[in-house]
């Protein structure tokens, strides 16, 4: 369009077509250059903006559009390669040099003040014009970048949850092994020893058959713990509670005692989870490291929250496997439910405590 107006211009003067010819070429080579190099795009569109603008009273010149289309260029720059330049700026110091040029047009060719006016009122079209056009292009700037944004975020999300179900699903997998695993390798050391030491092959294939349940058993487990991950549909505390001390006291031929205080009530699944992780990792490390011995467990529920303890008889050995994966794995279980662990001796006991408060 630019090129087709000022094909038809006719100047009064002949030297105008050098200020018009020149004008063009940096109006074009400005354009050319707005998304590589903003400075110098800057400077060419800027003398191609005041030239035309101080030639736009000579008639036939039609210098107008171009001083209007440079401007308009200008305006849509948005210098994000050049963060000292900031948008407004130019936009400003260059509309004032047209306005200047404008009226410095107005006197030398003795044209009128509604003509000045309306030179600047076409001015200030082409700049709204820019500076919408400029606003749209940083609006869909910004939407990438924050598309960008939420991507790296859902990325980052998507690894954290994926790191935490790897330490729920190696939690899990412990305290199901662990409980199953000790509770096999104490029924085949005692079948050892039975053979070893005392010779009675009829008790010692009794352990033997009590292992193989065991096996069975922990295969069991395992598949229920799959299940478990698969779904977040557990058993009431108490009961769940009641099936484990039962199954440990069968298997370990360990007295167990199970009380519950308070008035029982229903707790979040994970709260569950974690209490009955913290109650069969107990109960493994006491068959482990006090085979035969009384076991106490209480699960208590008061009105700030609800609390088990577990409680055994120790030998004085190093007890709650506290370098290992189960006291660790049964703190991090407590602690994502906004719980707490305490494990260590009192008097001749090994206690294990875990509180987890309601919200």
């Amino acid at each position: 369009m630019t090129i087709g107006v000022l094909a038809t211009a006719d100047p009064a003067e002949p030297w105008a077509w050098a200020v018009l010819g020149t004008g063009l070429f940096c109006f074009l080579a400005g354009t050319f250059l707005m998304d590589t190099h903003e400075v110098w795009a800057l400077v060419l569109l800027t003398y191609a903006a005041l030239s035309a603008a101080a030639l736009t009273g000579m008639p036939g010149a039609n210098a107008l559009v171009l001083a209007l289309v440079s401007i308009t260029d200008i305006t849509v720059m948005t210098f994000r390669r050049t963060p000292r330049l900031r948008p407004n700026q130019p936009v400003i110091a260059v509309g004032i040099g047209c306005a200047i040029a404008y009226a410095l047009s107005a006197q030398w060719f003795d044209r009128s003040q509604s003509w000045y006016l309306s030179q600047l009122l076409w001015t200030a079209v082409l700049v709204l014009f820019g500076l919408n056009r400029r606003y749209d292009e940083l609006r869909a700037q910004q939407t990438a970048e924050l598309l960008d944004q939420t991507m790296l975020a859902q990325r980052e999300h998507a690894r954290a949850a994926a790191l935490d179900e790897r330490s729920r699903i190696a939690r899990e997998l412990h305290d199901v092994l662990a409980h199953s695993l000790g509770a096999l390798s104490v029924q085949l050391e005692l079948a050892e020893a039975l053979l070893a030491e005392a010779d009675d092959r009829q008790a010692a294939l009794d352990r033997i058959r009590r292992s193989r349940r065991l096996a069975v058993q922990g295969l069991t487990e395992a598949r229920n713990a799959v299940v478990t991950l698969r779904q977040d549909d557990v058993p009431a505390l108490p009961v769940a509670l009641e099936s484990l001390t039962d199954q440990h006291q069968k298997d370990h031929r360990t007295p167990v005692h199970l009380t519950i205080t308070g008035e029982p009530r229903p707790l979040d699944s994970g709260v569950v989870v974690a209490l009955l992780g913290a109650a069969r990792e107990s109960l493994t490390n006491a068959a482990r490291h006090a085979p035969g011995k009384e076991v106490q467990v209480e699960l208590e529920y008061a009105s700030t929250g609800v609390r088990l303890q577990v409680r055994n008889q120790s030998r004085g050995t190093n007890r709650g496997d506290v370098g290992g994966f189960g006291l660790a794995g049964m703190r991090e279980r407590v602690a994502l439910v906004g719980g707490r662990v305490s494990a260590g001796p009192a008097g001749g006991d090994w206690v294990v405590l875990v509180e987890v408060d309601d919200e």
